[in-house]
């Protein structure tokens, strides 16, 4: 176990050496009492208290809740020398504002509250959250007010980009583009704009948003009087939508929720029940991975999953997941300054970088040796990898309908983040937590988890779902054999045997390359091409972490060739069930009937055939990083390679097709595509049979 120079204490942390771990003494002379940096801890705590003033609250909002754009414009001041904005000036001078604003919202009720703006917060698409950020307000409870602050900027950001694209056609992906386009300026008007950017999405101003996202600011730390600014400023720009939306004559669109559609491939934790859930409770407050002036957001993580508010519980612990983890990185790579917030002219310490293989300086990045595989798969899983979840995006840009974030993703989350706080806490202080069973069986799950999104693990799902599509066919409905006899002109195609032959001949030449238990004499097709076996290689573990680009080259054309060989056994199932039903029906004129024939003729060998394909592609898949041994002409010659492979499987895409119904044709395809396999792997240029010579070397 290792832990972390965290509060204080000292801490032992494993280093890894070649083989070896070394377990060497850190600590921190002092206890880490703030992840902000001086200079944005000044920006963020203390800037805009500076001035005393106070401002009419009728200046700024009207009786009926009119926000007074000019007030507000005003206090942003720009530097003299080139006219860009002066951030501290600007904060320094607005702070005084929003502490009127504060107070106005501190004197109302609910009730009031919803009467004067929530006309003003429809363009949102979320009213309802925005009620409930001033019900946190009126509660001055301070992880409340900080939560309620990064659900108001992931909903804010979300409808400025709906806005965007009333002009625009493809949205920023940051915030801080999204505030600085030209779209939004001609909707709202850039010195409006310029408000924003004091609040959030510029480095150089207070960045609420991101300084909370990426786990930087502890509850204390966020004055409530910028959270009730924020929720003005979206009143009045929901005040000036309407005037550009009348003038304009449009209608404001909102994208749709993002869903997640993957949820049983989600399932790896138990349940955390609520014995786990006081647990983690006892093991957030002594662990190391945790800091203490973080431990609130911890505790209203959990109260929050008790409370079925499970977009609450994701979105206050991923931060802490960052931080926690950000404090591991920089005491194993021996950078504690990174922990804190970076200056304006470098980049925070993030996920993004926390999970790379190589540090800015092209040192190794020590954290994913201290995490393990399993931990580093488990993240780039959840927050990374394109066909994942990705959580944390969806969340903080607003893409996720909170209301029906579903539990099965906050329970994984959750779980995972209980197994951090063991790792990283003191043995003696954890025998006793550990020992129990639901805790037990936590850790247990996370030390075997492997990934289930990156590329590599979709084309094995791939593989075996067009395996199993292509293993149906026997069961498919067809004309009887003897019936098959009697009709006349029937001509039986003269290729089927020898695709066959070849489909034999290649397998006995990649059957040294399989399990030892599966070398056969005889009936290589039955005994080798089947369900069973495949399920078993697609079982190897292959390394998923940090492929290189050629691994990943390589990848794309397999799953794209699978992809047809899926579109073909549709194909095939599809016009199968369909001509029987029509020969049953006796609707099947003359040349139909042939045609027919001749489809049930090629079924035999392309059932073979495809399974081969599919087989060769997994065989190559285990010995996927032996393509680094290739040399740069050898690599393209195998690149080519597949892509003919590729090619002959869209074209059989295309022959098989109910439109097409080239039966014929799909044969003398399939007779040169096996031809070309064996000639590629008689030539010895595959990676199983490169994989094989390096171990023998």
């Amino acid at each position: 176990m290792s832990s972390l120079a965290a509060n204080g204490r000292a801490s032992r942390v494993v280093r890894r050496q070649g083989r070896k771990a070394e377990v060497g003494e850190m600590s921190l002379d002092d206890p880490v009492t703030t992840c902000l940096s001086p200079a944005v801890h000044y920006m963020v705590c203390k800037l805009g208290f500076e001035i005393g003033d106070s401002h009419s609250v009728n200046s700024i909002v009207s009786e009926n809740g009119e926000v007074c754009w000019r007030t507000i414009t005003e206090l942003v001041h720009y530097l003299e020398s080139d006219q860009n904005m002066d951030y501290i000036k600007s904060v320094q001078m607005l702070g005084p504002l929003c502490e009127s604003v504060h107070l106005h919202l501190q004197s109302l009720t609910m009730e009031q509250f919803e009467v004067q703006y929530s006309l003003w917060f429809q363009w949102t698409n979320c009213t309802e959250l925005l009620l409930e950020v001033f019900a946190a307000l009126e509660s001055m409870e301070a992880t409340a007010i900080a939560l309620s602050l990064m659900k108001l900027t992931s909903c804010l950001e979300r409808a400025l980009g709906d806005v965007f694209l009333l002009i625009g056609k493809d949205c920023p992906f940051l915030l801080r583009d999204l505030l600085a386009s030209q779209e939004l300026a001609a909707v709202f008007g850039q010195s409006v704009m310029n408000v924003l950017r004091v609040f959030i999405g510029s480095p150089y101003g207070l960045n609420l948003r991101n300084i909370l996202w990426h786990g930087f600011a502890s509850p204390q730390e966020i004055p409530a009087k910028y959270c009730s600014m924020l929720l003005i400023l979206t009143a009045g720009l929901g005040q000036l939508l309407k005037i550009y939306l009348l003038q304009t004559e449009t209608i404001l669109v909102h994208r749709p929720y993002i869903a997640f559609t993957n949820l049983k491939e989600l399932d790896i934790f138990p349940d955390i029940n609520h014995e786990a859930l006081s647990l983690t409770e006892e093991l957030a407050k002594i662990s190391s991975f945790v800091l203490k002036t973080m431990l609130p957001f911890w505790v209203a993580a959990l109260t929050a999953f008790r409370q079925h508010r499970y977009a609450d519980c994701v979105i206050l612990l991923l931060p802490q997941l960052e931080t926690g983890l950000r404090l591991l990185f920089t005491t194993v790579n021996k950078c504690p300054n990174r922990l804190l917030t970076a200056e304006t002219s470098s980049l925070y310490t993030t996920f993004d970088e926390m999970l790379t293989k190589q540090l800015n300086d092209k040192e190794i990045n020590q954290l994913p040796l201290i995490l393990g595989e399993p931990s580093m798969e488990f993240l780039w899983d959840f927050l990374n990898h394109q066909e994942g979840p990705r959580v944390r995006d969806h969340l903080s840009h607003g893409e996720i309908n909170l209301n029906e974030f579903p539990r099965e993703i906050a329970n994984q989350i959750l779980a995972f983040s209980v197994t951090l706080l063991c790792r990283f806490s003191e043995e003696e202080e954890l025998a006793v937590l550990k020992e129990h069973t639901a805790i037990k069986a936590l850790i247990s799950c996370a030390g075997c988890y492997r990934s289930r999104f990156h590329p590599i693990a979709r084309l094995k799902k791939q593989v075996l779902e067009c395996m199993k599509s292509i293993s149906s066919w026997p069961e498919l409905p067809v004309m009887p054999e003897e019936q098959i006899q009697e009709i006349p002109g029937l001509e039986r195609s003269s290729e089927t045997s020898p695709c066959i032959f070849l489909t034999t001949e290649i397998l006995s030449q990649v059957q040294h390359h399989l399990p030892q238990n599966c070398y056969i004499l005889d009936d290589l097709i039955n005994n080798l091409l089947t369900e069973k076996l495949l399920l078993e290689l697609c079982s190897s573990h292959i390394c998923t972490l940090y492929c290189p680009r050629s691994v990943l080259e390589i990848l794309v054309v397999f799953r794209k060739i699978s992809t047809q060989c899926h579109q073909v056994s549709d194909q095939v199932i599809a016009s199968t069930e369909m001509r029987y039903k029509q020969w049953i029906n006796k609707i099947l004129r003359s040349r139909q009937r042939h045609n027919y024939l001749r489809m049930l003729n090629s079924i035999k060998f392309l059932s073979p055939v495809l399974r081969l394909i599919l087989m060769l592609i997994i065989l190559e898949l285990i010995n996927i990083h032996a393509v680094c041994e290739k040399n740069p002409c050898d690599y393209q010659q195998y690149i080519k390679f597949l892509k003919s492979i590729l090619q002959y499987t869209e074209n059989l895409v295309t022959y098989t097709s109910p439109e097409k119904n080239k039966w014929d044709e799909s044969t003398e395809l399939t007779h040169k595509a096996l031809i070309k396999i064996r000639t590629f792997s008689e030539r010895k240029l595959t990676l199983m049979q490169l994989a094989t010579q390096v171990k023998l070397s």
